[in-house]
């Protein structure tokens, strides 16, 4: 049965009453044009220039010099091109651990235990800290005189400088504090994912012999298929952008830079310590270019993957 609509039954009525609905969402697209289209697209311009950001110092158009410099040009571009790499090795290390100890939290929270409310908000927690109080937080830990990490290793007679020592180590005590600050969030979209799976069918499963590894290869995985993929797409950006914990913990420290913090470094004069120099805006605009391009390539192919697992398990 086909049911027709008259241009009398039109919700917002006729003439131009019909543009309602464009004059609602008008000022909802100017705030965003204004805090995410204008400053993207003076980031892309400010790329080609050598801005500085000091007021009243010239702005001169200089083409791909930027560009040119960051990826190509001297040592200093092997140094942009090592903290590329390092970001997509702390990408993948964060998402891997990441994803798969959230998953397991999940799977153990989702059980009717006793206390269980309790360690839910105890793993969460650490999200709703902002990345300063993490850092901060995690430097106080971390003090290689004192500090109670310090104290637990020398029991075993370990002793380690943590985040200031060797740039390898200081790099891995950053990804651990990353994996504790958001593997929370990880956990509560997979245990709300657990909850719309139906008990019924884990019921049948069980009535035909189906043990718990089966459960979960069976049920389990691809019902929460929805949620491993937000988790999967999440991790993956989330960790590419990630650069504040680098910089309450370690500071522009040579070996442990990401792409995100090269950005605010240039940007903002930072370079060593609390050393500064003159502002590279224009070229801080060109590295968050390459960083964009990075997390565009990277999260396409990701969202690829995912789609293909989405139409594998739920058609």
């Amino acid at each position: 049965m086909t049911i027709k609509v008259s241009k009398k039954s039109y919700l917002f009525g006729r003439g131009w009453q019909r543009w309602t609905p464009l004059f609602l969402l008008l000022p909802g697209f100017g705030l965003y044009l204004v805090m995410a289209v204008g400053p993207s697209v003076a980031t892309a311009v400010y790329s080609f220039t050598d801005a500085t950001g000091i007021k009243g110092a010239p702005v001169n158009w200089i083409g791909f010099d930027n560009y040119d410099e960051f990826l190509f040009r001297g040592l200093a571009s092997r140094d942009n091109i090592a903290a590329l790499q390092r970001t997509l090795i702390f990408s993948v290390l964060v998402t891997t651990i990441q994803f798969g100890l959230g998953l397991l939290l999940a799977l153990l929270l989702n059980q009717k235990l006793k206390g269980r409310t309790f360690f839910r908000t105890l793993f969460f927690m650490p999200v709703i800290l902002g990345v300063a109080i993490q850092g901060l937080m995690w430097k106080l830990l971390l003090l290689p005189n004192g500090g109670p990490i310090a104290e637990m290793f020398g029991w075993f007679g370990v002793r380690s400088e943590f985040l200031g020592g060797q740039p390898k180590e200081a790099f891995l005590w950053v990804i651990v504090v990353q994996i504790w600050a958001n593997v929370g969030i990880t956990m509560v979209i997979f245990l709300a994912g657990m909850q719309t799976i139906p008990e019924d069918l884990y019921e049948a499963a069980s009535i035909d012999g189906a043990d718990g590894w089966n459960l979960f290869k069976s049920i389990t995985w691809p019902q929460l298929t929805p949620a491993i993929n937000t988790n999967f797409l999440l991790n993956i950006i989330g960790s590419l952008q990630a650069w504040q914990l680098f910089l309450v913990l370690t500071g522009y420290k040579n070996g442990t830079q990401v792409l995100g913090y090269l950005v605010f470094a240039e940007g903002f004069g930072q370079t060593s310590g609390s050393f500064t120099t003159a502002f590279r805006q224009g070229f801080a605009a060109a590295a968050s270019i390459v960083l964009f391009f990075l997390v565009l390539v990277l999260g396409l192919a990701a969202n690829r993957l995912v789609n293909r697992r989405e139409r594998k398990y739920l058609g």
